[in-house]
């Protein structure tokens, strides 16, 4: 009976580890085959997904630019001297002809009496040849005088007529001199340098003498009554540049407030470098608050073609077949599509060719992205949101052109 019962324990106890064991493997091969499921699923790249958009109608494009004078001329001293008084000073409101400096010429003077003291001379001259002159021909024909005689006498008389004209011309060009000992404003507008003193010596039409030989003007005097704005606009916009276009200014002194400028003209020709064409605009300043030299943001808004389709840039791949985006085929797999670029509009840009309003692209691929890869499309079909055409933010000055994504 006793031996009986030990088998029946033993054949419990084997039956519960019978149990035990195929319990065990039957759970881990259920691990084991959730954990392939759940790998499989996480090897596919899981991906969302963006739609091309029409583009904006017109876009901002902010340069920097540099605002000159209307006219802006540098004054040199045309005589030689010393500065006795200098009349204007930096800032100074001038109209044309006013005076700004006033020169001592000394030896100028003497120069001046010389002139005119020749010239008196040279009128006496012509005075006595031309009576000379006048009383040989009155005596022509007669025995008292020779015909040789008479034709050297009225010679003589034309050349010292000859040299009167001569010493006036002298006198005129000395008396224009003097007039310089005057320097005068050109033009109505503001005195923005004077590089002069009393005493100073100036050199004629060079300015001061420095210390190393050099020269400066006396003074510059500016027309700001309207404002010309240069910037450099990128080659692929300028196409946009034609009269009509219209621009705003913003100054770092000026806060808060913008001023408007109208195109003027190119220089029809690119910087080779940069690739970029001089632009000048202009403002008006009737009341002389914007001044020669001032730095400026440009904003220029020009139109652009609605039907060509944009997306942002971070959708773009740079590899080595080019430009390319990541197209999510109807299999749910990558396909790499070749794409041309065409304005970069700043945080989106314009795609010429190569896609479709209807093609699902990967918003933000990987680097690695293979073709043919499978994914896996997360949080449904995105379209990708625009803003306004006025509010679209602006382009940047490098052009539309963009960098190989790290």
């Amino acid at each position: 009976m006793s031996r009986l019962r030990g088998l029946l324990v033993t054949a419990v106890i084997a039956a519960v580890v019978i149990v035990l064991v195929v319990s065990g493997i039957w759970t881990r091969q259920s691990t084991l085959a959730s954990l392939r499921v759940t790998a499989d699923q996480e090897a596919v790249p899981q991906v969302q997904i963006i739609s091309p958009q029409p583009g904006p109608r017109t876009h901002a494009l902010d340069l920097p630019g540099n605002i000159d004078a209307w006219y802006q001329a540098p004054i040199y001293a045309q005589v030689s001297g010393y500065v006795k008084m200098w009349d204007k000073d930096y800032g100074a409101q001038v109209r044309t002809g006013d005076l700004l400096a006033t020169i001592s010429a000394p030896e100028l003077d003497e120069e001046y009496a010389a002139a005119k003291a020749r010239l008196a001379v040279a009128e006496a001259q012509y005075r006595l040849g031309a009576l000379t002159a006048r009383r040989f021909r009155a005596l022509s024909g007669t025995q008292a005088v020779s015909q040789q005689q008479v034709d050297v006498e009225t010679a003589d008389a034309a050349a010292e007529e000859a040299q009167v004209e001569a010493a006036q011309h002298d006198v005129a060009r000395y008396a224009a001199l003097e007039g310089f000992k005057r320097v005068v404003a050109p033009f109505d507008g503001v005195v923005t340098s004077r590089r002069t003193d009393i005493g100073d010596y100036v050199n004629a039409a060079g300015g001061d003498v420095g210390p190393q030989g050099g020269a400066t003007e006396l003074f510059t005097v500016a027309d700001i009554h309207e404002m010309r704005v240069f910037i450099a606009v990128p080659q692929d916009y300028a196409g946009d540049l034609r009269p009509g276009l219209q621009a705003t200014l913003t100054l770092p002194q000026f806060p808060g407030q913008t001023f408007d400028a109208s195109f003027l003209t190119t220089a029809r020709a690119f910087d080779p470098v940069s690739r970029t064409v001089t632009t000048e605009l202009t403002v008006p300043n009737p009341d002389h608050a914007i001044w020669p030299g001032t730095y400026a943001d440009v904003r220029l808004v020009v139109p652009t073609d609605p039907d060509v389709l944009v997306l942002p840039e971070q959708a773009l791949l740079f590899r080595a077949q080019g430009m390319q985006v990541a197209v999510v085929t109807p299999q749910n797999t990558v396909h790499l599509q070749d794409v041309t670029l065409g304005l970069n509009l700043g945080s989106t840009v314009q795609i010429t060719s190569g896609l479709r309003p209807t093609d699902r692209v990967i918003d933000n691929p990987s680097d690695g992205l293979l073709a043919g890869e499978p994914v896996q499309v997360v949080a449904g079909e995105t379209a990708m949101a625009l803003p306004a055409a006025d509010t679209h933010p602006p382009a940047v000055a490098q052009g539309p052109h963009l960098a190989a994504r790290n």
